[in-house]
């Protein structure tokens, strides 16, 4: 059974950073995707960004310019970095990995809270 182990959350000031990491608890054949995805209370979980293992990378618009996907292929991890975070950012944090047969892996998620 494959774990992803998140990292990183915490609590931050408005315009502050935070970086989450993620790494896989073995090494996974066939990896498509590793990513980022967030849900706040009373939402829709949603895409962050993504990283494919070529190297392109998908933003959502909300955090496009201040967050920053990247990947170690060899390790099987993957870091956001955020920048300039802000309230709307508040939500759990979840790791994804997809695999290019269509298998899906989440972690437990990790706690971003953006308040003075």
């Amino acid at each position: 059974q494959v774990q992803l182990v998140e990292s990183g959350g915490g609590l931050v000031q408005p315009g502050g950073s935070l970086r989450l990491s993620c790494a896989a608890s073995r090494n996974i054949l066939g990896i498509y995707t590793m990513g980022w995805y967030r849900q706040a209370p009373g939402k829709q979980r949603e895409l962050v960004a993504d990283i494919a293992t070529g190297g392109s990378t998908n933003y959502a618009d909300s955090v496009k310019g201040r967050f920053t996907i990247s990947r170690d292929n060899a390790n099987n991890t993957v870091y956001l970095q955020m920048n300039k975070l802000k309230p709307g950012a508040t939500a759990v944090y979840f790791c994804n990995l997809r695999t290019w047969s269509g298998k899906r892996y989440w972690g437990q998620g990790t706690q971003v809270s953006v308040s003075s």
